[in-house]
């Protein structure tokens, strides 16, 4: 515990560096402009400036990246609130008292409670994150292939049983996601698989390219399509509206613990910031004393759903950090970006890189206070981007895509390659099929079968090897009670139906 406490404040004399503050804050600028542009997302930020980190260390490359997702958590409440229009699809519950509560001359306030929120939140999950991920990373340092292809196993079923997205088109998704991750070379036998004669694909798909191309260019085909237009509130916050505000918070200290524990929950299970928004907003509804006044410009209905968001947000980088596997998106692209700088995610890296991992936990908490002190002072700037037409913005950011795909190998083929992504990104949406399993495929894909392949080699050839001891067969079947989750909650809310029907008679 006292190594811990060290190493993290080893971690903050890293981030602290002018070169890596300045980092910090650019990234926190650069996040809240893709949260506060409707449909880009955290992910798609992430990804499109990824390139922008090729000639940095691991360790500054991830303080500018974390500060991305920092800054695309919160600009998503600023066009939730004075637009309506939600920035990122977890702000989509802060509209419904956010924007009450500006057309009522409010909007100070409601941006001031959500940025808070957000804080309150993102702290909370880092904290979590300071102290359970080194016992999670030591403990798993005991896993074989086995145990390693069984924690794979669990991500991929939470996935489909715990998503919000239909199981059939998630499973579709990511199958299409494996057969990409197995272009190339067979790490394992050396032969060429699905190469179809084309000698840029003998290394397979670059991760990069299918991001850059699935979130980016997809999500701006969609916005280009939608043709949206922008009409909102006009924003001030001085001081005396923050202190005003900060002095009102601490009257709701149980509804943002209770709000923290769920988007922790939710964050470190993939389901996600979006479901941790509604879910904490609905029980917060339910149980105020002024549930009834929700939906007309409640300050709780603000405080709820962002720092459900956020906690989920910033918790999901713990399965990332600790075991390798990514809770969201945003994580996966993460995770995605250790890959290229050589690093391998895991409990490894608590013990190999122990600069880099405690200086990104120490830019988590430095990031949300730049974060909030950065979005509390500029709010009237970042909501006037709004004002500028998207025929303006649109063209930059495909630009911007180009040059990113272009510098991944200094190849055309990246840059064609990534359009065709973009085109399958743009009907995946139409159509509703969900990219994050897709990526989450094309990033764990090989290493779930290189595990896979290597405990059927140990066990020469027999499946009981994922049930040949406690920790192996608890995990499996967690992935199995996850895989069939629907089923399992339809059936038991089916027998306590009838089970109350029985009493009644």
């Amino acid at each position: 515990m006292f190594e811990d406490i060290g190493n993290l404040m080893h971690g903050f004399s890293v981030v602290v560096q002018p070169y890596n503050l300045v980092l910090m804050v650019i990234g926190i600028v650069l996040g809240v402009l893709v949260g506060v542009l409707p449909g880009l997302g955290g992910a798609n930020g992430v990804a499109i400036l990824l390139p922008l980190t090729f000639s940095m260390s691991p360790t500054s490359a991830i303080i500018m990246l974390s500060c991305i997702y920092w800054g695309a958590l919160f600009g998503g409440a600023i066009t939730s609130i004075l637009f309506n229009i939600p920035g990122e699809p977890w702000s989509v519950a802060t509209t419904f008292d956010g924007y009450p509560m500006a057309q009522q001359g409010k909007a100070g306030e409601a941006l001031t409670a959500a940025f808070t929120s957000s804080f309150v939140g993102a702290l909370f999950a880092v904290i979590m994150i300071t102290l359970v991920a080194p016992l999670v990373a030591s403990f798993a340092l005991r896993f074989g292939p086995a145990e390693i292809f069984s924690v794979y196993f669990l991500a991929f079923c939470s996935f489909v049983g715990l998503s919000k997205e239909p199981p059939f088109k998630t499973i579709a998704a990511m199958m299409l996601g494996f057969a990409l991750g197995s272009v190339g070379l067979d790490q394992v036998t050396g032969q060429l698989r699905m190469t179809f004669g084309f000698e840029s694909l003998l290394s397979g798909f670059d991760f990069l390219i299918a991001v850059i191309g699935l979130f980016g260019i997809g999500e701006i085909l969609l916005t280009m399509e939608e043709g949206l237009s922008f009409r909102g509130k006009s924003a001030k916050i001085n001081l005396k509206i923050v202190l005003q505000t900060w002095r009102e918070l601490p009257k709701y200290w149980f509804l943002s613990l209770r709000s923290c524990l769920i988007g922790c929950w939710m964050g470190i299970s993939p389901a996600g910031a979006t479901p941790a928004s509604f879910m904490s907003y609905g029980i917060a509804k339910r149980i105020s004393k002024r549930g009834k006044n929700f939906g007309k410009g409640e300050i709780e209905g603000v405080i709820a759903p962002e720092t459900a968001a956020h906690a989920a947000g910033t918790s999901a980088l713990l399965p990332m950090i600790s075991l390798g596997v990514p809770g969201s998106p945003t994580a996966a692209v993460l995770l995605g970006g250790l890959l290229i700088w050589g690093l391998q995610p895991g409990p490894l890296l608590f013990t190999e890189q122990k600069d880099f991992v405690w200086g990104l936990i120490a830019s988590m908490y430095m990031g949300n206070i730049v974060g909030l002190i950065v979005v509390l002072t500029c709010v009237p700037m970042f909501a006037a981007i709004l004002r500028i037409p998207f025929s303006v913005i649109a063209p930059v950011i495909l630009v911007f895509c180009a040059i990113g795909a272009y510098t991944v190998h200094n190849n055309t083929f990246d840059v064609v390659m990534m359009l065709v992504f973009g085109i399958v990104g743009y009907f995946m949406k139409k159509t509703n099929y969900p990219l994050a399993p897709m990526v989450l495929a094309i990033v764990l894909g090989d290493k779930a079968e290189e595990s896979f392949r290597q405990s059927l080699l140990a066990s020469q050839g027999s499946l009981g090897v994922f049930w040949s001891n406690g920790l192996v067969s608890s995990i499996m079947t967690l992935g199995l009670i996850a895989l069939f989750w629907p089923i399992i909650s339809a059936g038991w809310a089916r027998m306590r139906g009838s089970a109350g029907l029985s009493t009644a008679a």
